[in-house]
């Protein structure tokens, strides 16, 4: 018989992780990121935190490091550590001068002026003196023993020299506690490094156990274990070298977005706004009618047989035309949408990038779980306009380098891509922050400043202005999200809105996934 103990968690025991929990604790830091080695980075180094537990990151183990190196800055003091070795030196050389005085001889004049001049360093000193051809025996015998000692007297004044006005503590050590003191710090130190470099594969768990104890190498296995579900789960690549997003992991960011901006609204907020054309009606399996005539028979069996039973309890059952029940439906559009994305250097303000790019990955999960025959597209804009694939779509940036706004070539590439995926009701997507400052026109671009703060790039709007007309004259609608209320913004929107017919909305980022995805759904459905 299996039995099953149950005991106080004293942080000793392994986690419990799963790849899901893990990945999902990524996405929110992937989203703060446009590199996913750097979100990566972040997981390990801030850690996670599942149903109350807390899986330490490198950060935590790093700090506790630190303030052991703190600890022994704080009581021990290195000032005098090689005073020994000095006064050995000094012993020696006394030594050998004496009988210099003795011998008086040329040759012992010379040997005195190599004494004399000796360096000042112990190491140099003592380097100096390994060519040297003592006189007396028992000053040689004294200094054989000193150059046995002259590495670790190399390191120790090394050590000194770094670290020496680190060091204000009240206890001041000997030569061989000095040893001992900086070889422990030479240990904390290549721990510190492992925590900084952030190779959990690399970290001495040796090193953590000695100095922070036995549960500090249980916490980085958790990070390794991290890791490698990530990696087992299939959601990234190139652990060994430039960590990437596989498909998988990308359809998942997608997926946490729309669970994060759209949960709970599906159902709780009915759409408000005209279908342009019906498409074909899908059944809605949570609920179910009268049949009336003239509706699909996609019958509710289940319901039928129980309104058979209680308007005639008896066996064999007698259906009447009023026992019918059918599945409700929606009607259903086909929609072919591209969604422009300002990727300009103000979308970095107020988390407005952010928010867009999570937008963006809710929104083709929505259509591709939801609505797999609409078409999604996507198009980043910054000085040019460049057309974005999901895979490019979570390390997509806000772009500092190119710092104009090229509206109208964004709506060019968009009515190109919607040409390729014709469909019943086409419309374009616009998320912007500012008015356009850059066009082409013959071919060429022109790039131009705003004519004043806070006033209007005539031409770019212009030339944007006249792309408008035409996708108008094509029937592709333009709905416009802005992240500013900027008048100047305020009226180019309006008059594209004027020209287009389509609609524009002012929203904050934090609410810009609600108001986008519920009007995308509210134009698609409406019930029968």
């Amino acid at each position: 018989m299996r039995r099953v103990r149950y005991t106080e968690w004293d942080g000793t025991q392994r986690v419990r992780l799963s790849a899901e929990r893990v990945f999902e604790s990524f996405a929110e830091y992937l989203s703060d990121t446009d590199d996913v080695q750097q979100a990566l980075d972040w997981l390990l180094r801030r850690g996670l935190d599942l149903d109350g537990t807390r899986v330490v990151g490198l950060e935590e183990l790093l700090d506790q490091v630190r303030a052991a190196l703190r600890e022994q800055y704080g009581e021990f003091n290195v000032e005098n550590a090689l005073a020994e070795i000095q006064r050995r030196l000094d012993d020696i050389l006394e030594r050998e001068r004496d009988a210099l005085a003795r011998a008086s001889t040329p040759a012992t004049a010379a040997k005195q002026r190599i004494l004399d001049t000796l360096p000042l360093r112990l190491s140099g000193a003592i380097e100096r003196l390994r060519e040297y051809a003592f006189e007396d025996e028992e000053a040689k015998r004294l200094f054989d023993d000193l150059v046995d000692e002259l590495e670790d007297i190399r390191a120790l004044e090394e050590f000194a020299r770094r670290f020496g006005e680190l060091f204000q503590g009240p206890r001041m050590v000997d030569y061989g506690e000095a040893l001992e003191l900086m070889r422990m710090m030479q240990r904390l130190k290549r721990l510190e490094e492992q925590l900084i470099a952030g190779d959990v594969e690399a970290i001495d768990e040796d090193l953590l156990r000695e100095f922070l104890g036995t549960d500090a190498p249980l916490h980085v296995a958790t990070l390794r274990q991290m890791l490698a579900l990530l990696g087992q789960a299939g959601y990234i690549t190139g652990r060994e070298g430039p960590v990437r997003l596989s498909p998988k992991g990308i359809r998942r960011i997608g997926q946490l977005a729309l669970r994060d901006i759209y949960q709970g609204l599906l159902r709780d907020r009915a759409g408000s706004h005209q279908i342009e054309r019906q498409g074909c009606a899908e059944p809605r399996r949570e609920s179910s009618k009268r049949y009336q005539h003239g509706d699909a028979l996609d019958l509710d069996l289940v319901t039928t047989l129980k309104n058979a039973l209680r308007r005639s309890p008896r066996s064999p059952l007698s259906l009447a035309g009023e026992d019918f029940e059918v599945f409700e439906g929606d009607q259903t559009t086909t929609t072919s949408t591209v969604f422009l994305l300002d990727m300009s250097w103000s979308m970095s303000w107020d988390g407005r990038f952010a928010a867009a790019k999570k937008v963006a990955l809710a929104m083709e999960s929505l259509i591709r779980t939801r609505y797999p025959r609409d078409f999604f597209g996507i198009v980043g804009f910054f000085t040019r306009a460049v057309e974005l694939k999901l895979g490019d779509l979570p390390e997509a940036s806000w772009n500092m380098g190119d710092p104009f706004t090229n509206l109208q070539d964004a709506l060019r590439k968009a009515s190109a891509i919607l040409a390729r995926h014709p469909s019943t009701n086409r419309q374009i997507i616009l998320i912007t922050d500012g008015q356009p400052t850059a066009y082409f026109h013959g071919g060429r671009l022109f790039c131009e400043w705003p004519l004043s703060f806070g006033g209007i790039s005539i031409r770019a709007a212009q030339e944007t202005l006249r792309e408008v007309e035409r996708l108008t004259r094509q029937g592709i609608v333009v709905n416009t999200f802005m992240l500013d209320d900027s008048p100047t913004l305020r009226a180019f929107v309006d008059r594209m809105t004027r020209i287009n017919k389509g609609r524009a909305f002012y929203t904050r980022p934090d609410r810009l996934g609600e108001y986008l995805l519920v009007d995308y759904v509210a134009k698609k459905r409406r019930r029968v």
